[in-house]
């Protein structure tokens, strides 16, 4: 595979929102997952192999910089029940782009009622509530790239 082509494919997965593209072609396969984001990564290509992104080693820190470790943020768990995206596509929070939005924080919604929808293939795709409850979350933005099982709304 052409090198421009690969770096463009690489800058590609690294400016968007999806994590991993794999692309088969006569020369061979390349698969590029996205190690996470702003985190450096390099590549390795291997002849009618994969190719992986992986975070490149820490630098060392300049002379004279301080020797303590940066604080860590900790990952809190939501409380309440989490929505998740049944499907790769797009989230969107209304019908168009002009109409209101079909839930929003401190919401309440009932069970089988449409709180987003998710265009998938050029299809839209109506997302009901699986239960009742007041929104107390949305945690992707209208027009983000959602994938299976992605997290959407925090219900309580």
């Amino acid at each position: 595979m052409d090198m421009r082509k690969l770096k463009t494919l690489v800058d590609l997965v690294s400016e968007s929102n999806i994590s991993e593209l794999e692309i088969t072609e006569a020369e061979g396969k390349v698969r590029i997952v996205k190690a996470g984001y702003g985190v450096p990564t390099t590549m390795m290509m291997q002849p009618a192999g994969q190719m992986m992104m992986q975070p490149a080693p820490q630098q060392a820190a300049p002379a004279g910089a301080d020797a303590a470790p940066a604080p860590v943020a900790e990952a809190v768990a939501p409380t309440g029940h989490v929505v998740k995206s049944p499907m790769v596509g797009t989230f969107y929070r209304s019908a168009s782009p002009g109409s209101k939005p079909f839930a929003e924080v401190g919401a309440a919604i009932k069970e089988g009622e449409p709180i987003c929808i998710i265009e998938a293939m050029k299809i839209m795709n109506e997302i009901e509530a699986d239960m009742s409850g007041t929104i107390s979350k949305i945690l992707v933005e209208n027009g983000q790239a959602v994938e299976f099982g992605q997290p959407l709304f925090i219900v309580e």
